[in-house]
């Protein structure tokens, strides 16, 4: 079915495209019948109760400009998601829906210790969403898509519980990569006032037992969270990372010059090739930036930072990979070359082993082929 809000410059539709997707929260990408469906049984009180209100509702009270209300819609969500059943079914929706949107590879995020309310234990919980990964990987194979799937376990920086969350992170390793399994451990929440290096217990017990990292910072806090991400979480990856910019100094000079000085965490992570999980419409939603042509994307990626296109939360901002993508390009001009990079960088990013990642390329690089050719 055509869709012009799919539509990139030169005609071709960006659901087409394999993409790679690193940032998803699961607790940000339920449908919104589903959060109705599932509030019915358990007797949750919804602001709205039709589906397309519900949707609405959403949208409306994310698009605050604060990171904290924009976090304040996760109450519905969440509320919503405390039986295995739900986490079952939450789970292989988002599956089926990103395979229906061209991604080949995603890493879902959440938190476990948010979904203990109605008596499921953090074991219990983690089970229940990867056979609900299972169940809509095949759901998808069966529809004629085919996708990878794994799990971050999300500890929350305002609570303390972080390194019980890195323990049950571990324990829950995918032995199958992209089957369902945890692949890595993040830290998440509200920034400010929460740095990285108060959950030292959480990294340290990673950073032994060689278990991948990923830290939410430089969204609504600046470097110096960033440097501890870095310094403190050994963070492989940066949640965000857009507030990076801050560490940049653009100049310009005679003739339409311009220059950019980095200071020395840039220069880190742009030399480190720390890949920094880019989400542009969530990023405007929380403050991050006025528009997208304010936003620091295109800087970043003309001056050699490892950027990567994500989602973040697929209902509260209204968005999918694929129109995040064609909203770069019409923002930024991007061709299919500049699109068929950022995949490039998130496949090489993703918390796989190198095999799997090169394969993941050769998917890539076959589909932009194909989409190039028609």
């Amino acid at each position: 079915m055509s869709d012009e809000r799919f539509i990139l410059p030169g005609g071709v539709d960006a659901r087409a495209l394999p993409k790679v997707l690193l940032h998803d929260h699961l607790d940000g990408g339920l449908r919104p019948r589903t959060v109705v469906e599932l509030a019915e049984e358990i007797g949750f009180e919804l602001p709205e109760r039709d589906p397309e209100l519900l949707g609405r509702w959403f949208r409306e009270s994310a698009d605050s400009g604060s990171l904290t209300s924009y976090l304040s819609t996760f109450a519905v969500t969440v509320g919503v998601m405390q039986t295995a059943q739900a986490l079952r079914r939450v789970a292989r929706e988002a599956v089926v829906d990103l395979a229906e949107d061209g991604v080949i590879y995603a890493e879902l995020r959440w938190a476990p210790e948010q979904h203990l309310g109605r008596g499921l234990d953090p074991d219990g919980a983690v089970r229940a969403v990867t056979e609900g990964i299972r169940q809509g990987i095949a759901d998808a194979r069966d529809a004629g898509r085919r996708i990878r799937v794994q799990q971050l376990l999300c500890g929350m920086r305002q609570g303390d519980r972080t390194a019980e969350i890195a323990e049950l992170a571990l324990r829950h390793q995918g032995a199958a990569p992209g089957q369902g399994g945890v692949c890595g451990f993040d830290l998440a929440g509200p920034e400010i006032g929460f740095p990285p290096s108060d959950h030292q217990d959480a990294f340290d017990l990673c950073a032994e037992e060689f278990f991948p990292v990923t830290v939410h910072a430089g969204e609504a806090d600046g470097l110096d969270s960033i440097e501890s991400a870095l310094l403190d979480g050994r963070a492989l990856r940066l949640g965000h990372g857009v507030r990076i910019a801050d560490d940049i100094e653009v100049i310009a000079g005679a003739e339409d010059e311009v220059r950019a000085v980095l200071g020395p965490i840039a220069e880190w992570v742009k030399d480190r090739r720390i890949p920094l999980e880019v989400a542009p419409t969530s990023n405007l939603h929380s403050g991050g930036a006025g528009t997208l042509a304010e936003h620091p994307f295109d800087l970043l990626y003309e001056l050699g930072f490892t950027v990567t296109v994500n989602t973040d939360n697929r209902l509260m901002s209204g968005t999918s990979t694929s129109l995040e993508l064609t909203r770069l390009a019409a923002e930024f001009d991007y061709d299919l070359e500049d699109l068929a990079q950022f995949q490039y960088a998130a496949a090489e990013a993703a918390f796989l082993p190198s095999e799997d990642r090169d394969r993941l390329t050769d998917l890539i690089a076959d589909g932009f082929d194909e989409a190039r050719d028609e």
